[in-house]
C-alpha cells in the first residue's frame, strides 16, 4: 500500500481547517529518498523521508495520513533540510471525525521548493540474520557469508530505501503497533479520558523516543555512497549495520540483503562424546570458529541467526549438506560453536571390563563400614571418515572420593577437568581405530575418611 499525503496551501480564512470542505488538496510529491533504521528487538523502525515541498510565503498546511499502516502518529515530526531558519513547523492538529490523519501548520518566509525531512516510528518491519558456510574439502577452513532478510508487514511500501539494522536491545515503554491503532492519538472530545501516567513516565517516553530520533539523525549525516557493501558502526551497547545502496521493500514482501562479503575462516572440527550431555552412545559433531582478526572476522559482533553448513566435495564445487544450527549473538573475540548434530561416522564405545571391591573396614561388631570399589574401563574410538578427526571424550565419575586416574594406551591428551570430570582428546587418521584403558578406584563408607 502506498500512503497518500496531501499538501494544502492555506489562505488565512481557511486556517481553521473545517472538515476539508472547499479546500483544494494536492498530492504531495514522491519521496526523494527514504531511510529505514530497524530496531529488531522491539519491533520498531525509524523511517526518515526526504521530500520537496512547494511552499507559499505565510501559512501552509500539510496533511499526513497513516490509514492501514502501523505508523505511530505520536512520533511524527517535520523539519526543513534547506532554509531551516525560514521554515517552521508551528503545530500538529488532529481534525475531529477524521481518522488516521494529522495536519501540520507550517510557516514559510520563502516561496518555492524546499527540501523537508519527515521522521516517524512504525512497527511491522523486522529482520533476521542467517549465514552460509562452505567447508573446504579438507575441512580446515570455510567460506562464510552473512545475509539478512528484511520483512515488511507495516502496511506501507518503501521504494528505493536505504536499510540500516540495529543489533542490541532497546527499552521503550510504548508499543508502536498499539499506538498505530488509535483512531485519534490523544482521544476524542467528549470521550472519557483515562487517568494519565505520572509526569515522570511521560518524560521517560519522550526521552526514549527523542534519544532514538537524535541517534538516527546523527547517523544520517555521514552516510557514504558505495556499491552494495555493509558499513558497521559501534553505538554504545548497540551496533549499527548500514547496507549501502537502496532496495525497494513493498508491503508484504521479504528481501534478502548482504550482511558481509564472503570471508575464508579457519575452523576446528571436533567430535564430542559426553553421555550426560548428549546421551549414551551419541557422538556429536561441532564446528568452532572465533569472531576475531585471526579468523578474518572481529570487526563487529555477529547477530543471532541460522548457520547452514555445506562441504565442497571437489574442484567442481559439488556440495554436501553437513548440518545447521541457530546461533546466538557472537561478540567480538568470542568463540562460536555450531552443533552439526549427531553422527555415525565416528564411534565411541565405553565398556566396563571389570568391577571388584576390596580393602574392607569393619566396626567392633564386625559390620562392614568401608571399602574400595574398582572399575576397569576400556574405550574404543573408531573413525569411519576419509579425513582425520579429533575426538573429545568426557567421562563422569560418580563421586570425587577416588584415587588419581592413570590412563593406559593411546588416550591422546588427558586432563581432569574438575573433581568428577575426566577429559580425553584423541586425533585419529582416516579409518583408524584406537583403544585406551583407565581404572577408577572409589573409596566408599569409612574408607573416604582414611585416605
Amino acid at each position: 500500500m502506498r500512503r497518500i499525503l496531501w499538501f494544502l496551501l492555506a489562505a488565512p480564512f481557511l486556517l481553521a481547517f473545517p472538515a476539508c470542505g472547499g479546500i483544494d488538496l494536492v498530492t504531495l510529491p514522491e519521496r526523494d529518498s527514504v531511510q529505514l533504521t530497524i530496531y529488531n528487538s522491539a519491533d520498531l523502525t525509524l523511517a526518515r523521508e526526504v521530500r520537496k515541498l512547494t511552499l507559499q510565503k505565510g501559512l501552509n498546511k500539510l496533511s499526513f495520513g497513516w490509514a492501514n499502516t502501523l505508523i505511530d502518529p505520536t512520533s511524527l515530526s517535520l523539519r526543513a533540510v534547506e532554509h531551516p531558519d525560514q521554515v517552521e513547523l508551528l503545530d500538529v492538529s488532529y481534525p475531529p471525525g477524521v481518522n488516521s490523519e494529522a495536519v501540520w501548520t507550517v510557516r514559510s518566509e520563502i516561496e518555492g521548493e524546499v527540501l523537508v525531512e519527515i521522521l516517524f516510528f512504525t512497527s511491522g518491519i523486522n529482520w533476521r540474520a542467517f549465514y552460509q558456510a562452505t567447508l573446504a574439502p579438507d575441512e580446515k577452513d570455510m567460506l562464510l557469508e552473512g545475509f539478512v532478510r528484511v520483512t515488511n508487514g507495516s502496511g506501507e511500501d518503501y521504494d528505493n530505501a536505504q536499510t540500516r539494522l540495529i543489533v542490541g536491545r532497546i527499552h521503550l515503554l510504548d508499543q508502536i503497533a498499539e499506538l498505530a491503532q488509535r483512531s485519534e492519538p490523544f482521544g476524542r472530545p467528549g470521550m472519557a479520558v483515562p487517568v494519565p501516567p505520572a509526569p515522570a513516565v511521560f518524560a521517560e517516553r519522550r526521552m526514549a523516543k527523542a534519544q532514538m530520533m537524535d541517534m538516527a539523525c546523527e547517523m544520517v549525516a555521514g552516510a557514504a555512497v558505495a556499491p552494495k557493501e555493509i558499513i558497521k558502526e559501534g553505538l554504545s551497547e548497540y551496533f549499527l549495520y548500514t547496507i549501502e545502496g537502496t532496495e525497494s521493500i513493498p508491503n508484504g514482501w521479504s528481501k534478502r540483503l548482504p550482511s558481509f562479503k564472503p570471508v575464508r575462516v579457519p575452523v576446528v572440527n571436533l567430535y564430542k562424546y559426553d553421555d550426560r550431555r548428549f546421551g549414551d552412545g551419541v557422538v556429536r559433531r561441532l564446528l568452532y570458529f572465533k569472531n576475531d582478526k585471526d579468523h578474518h572476522l572481529g570487526k563487529t559482533p555477529l547477530p543471532d541467526g541460522q548457520v547452514e553448513v555445506f562441504r565442497a566435495l571437489d574442484a567442481e564445487q559439488h556440495l554436501s549438506f553437513e548440518g545447521s544450527q541457530y546461533v546466538k549473538y557472537i561478540p567480538v573475540e568470542q568463540e562460536a560453536e555450531v552443533d552439526l548434530g549427531s553422527t555415525e561416522q565416528v564411534k565411541v564405545e565405553p565398556k566396563l571390563m571389570k568391577m571388584a571391591t576390596d580393602r574392607y573396614t569393619f566396626n567392633a561388631d564386625k559390620n562392614v563400614t568401608g571399602w574400595d570399589e574398582r572399575e576397569d574401563w576400556a574405550i574404543e574410538v573408531k573413525n569411519f571418515r576419509d579425513l582425520p578427526v579429533r575426538v573429545e571424550i568426557t567421562r563422569h565419575m560418580k563421586h570425587p572420593h577416588a584415587d588419581p586416574v592413570k590412563p593406559a594406551g593411546d588416550c591422546g591428551q588427558f586432563e581432569k577437568k574438575d573433581a568428577q570430570t575426566l577429559r580425553f582428546t584423541l586425533d585419529l587418521q582416516p579409518h583408524e581405530t584406537k583403544t585406551f584403558k583407565y581404572t577408577i578406584t572409589y573409596h566408599e563408607g569409612k574408607r573416604r575418611d582414611q585416605r
